[in-house]
Order: C-alpha cells, then structure tokens, then sequence
C-alpha cells in the first residue's frame, strides 16, 4: 500500500533524527528541502503554517509516536511531492479532532500536492501506512533513506 509514497517521497527530502522545538521549526526545515529540490514555491512554508493554525494535521495514534500531515493549497505547489521528518523529541502539533489538544508528534509526512484528488489519494495511503505502529516505530528508529525506501516500498 504504501508504493504511492515513495513515488512522492524525494530522497533529499527525508530528514530523520531531526531536532526541532515547534512545529513550525518541522514545516520550514522540510519546506526548505522541497523548495530546494524544486517541488513548491517560496509561498509554500508559510502557506502551510497559516492552514495548520487554522486546519491542524496532528493525527493522535496514542502515546508519544502521533503523527503530523501538514499541507496547504495547490496554489503553493509546482509539482507534487512528499517531504518526511522523524524527530528525535516529540514536536507539539494540534490534534486535527479538537484543535485545542496539543499532540506529541514524532513523524511528519509534509505533503506538497497541486491536485486535490491526488491529495485524498496520498492521506488514504498515509492513513494505511500510519495504521500499522510497529511501521511507525520502525519509521522512527530508521538509520538512512534505504530504512525508509524499505519499509516504505
């Protein structure tokens, strides 16, 4: 199921083992890789930070290894792209359910899609891959890209 991930999840925008004090800090980290390798406008970070404030992405699984799908309007996106960060520390995000609960995230799938039926696509792949917690576990313990291309593919 998760084969359409890699198809988006660009090498150079995998960070793992990133340190970060807020979600923000997660945003632009991986925005940055993106815009780098070309897949989003300069627009897309704070884009994305202004629909997380007002549309959270925090999705609680229990305990300390929830996880974040922040995006934002295809507006932003030059071409689709997948960005994914595993933190050291677990990076507040608020719950998508009740936006007030503060979620300890430890992955995040940053999604940079410019078609909205390929962004339902991706959440019902994400969703499927987040489902599994020895998935998000091994996600959080990977080492390198070929961890990640692993488990993901």
């Amino acid at each position: 199921m998760a084969q359409a991930l890699m198809n988006y999840l660009d090498p150079g925008a995998i960070v793992l083992g990133l340190k970060a004090a807020t979600d923000q800090d997660v945003i632009r980290i991986l925005a940055d890789r993106l815009e780098s390798l070309g897949y989003i406008k300069p627009s897309f970070a704070e884009a994305v930070i202004a629909r997380e404030a007002r549309l959270p992405t925090g999705l609680p699984l229990g305990g300390k290894n929830n996880v974040a799908v922040p995006h934002t309007d295809p507006v932003h996106v030059l071409k689709p792209g997948l960005a994914l960060a595993t933190l050291v520390d677990p990076v507040p995000f608020s719950n998508m359910e009740d936006a007030d609960e503060k979620l300890e995230v430890k992955v995040v799938f940053l999604m940079a899609l410019n078609d909205k039926d390929m962004q339902i696509e991706m959440l019902q792949e994400i969703a499927g891959t987040i489902q599994s917690p020895e998935v998000i576990a091994a996600l959080i313990a990977s080492k390198s890209v070929e961890d990640v291309s692993r488990l993901l593919g």
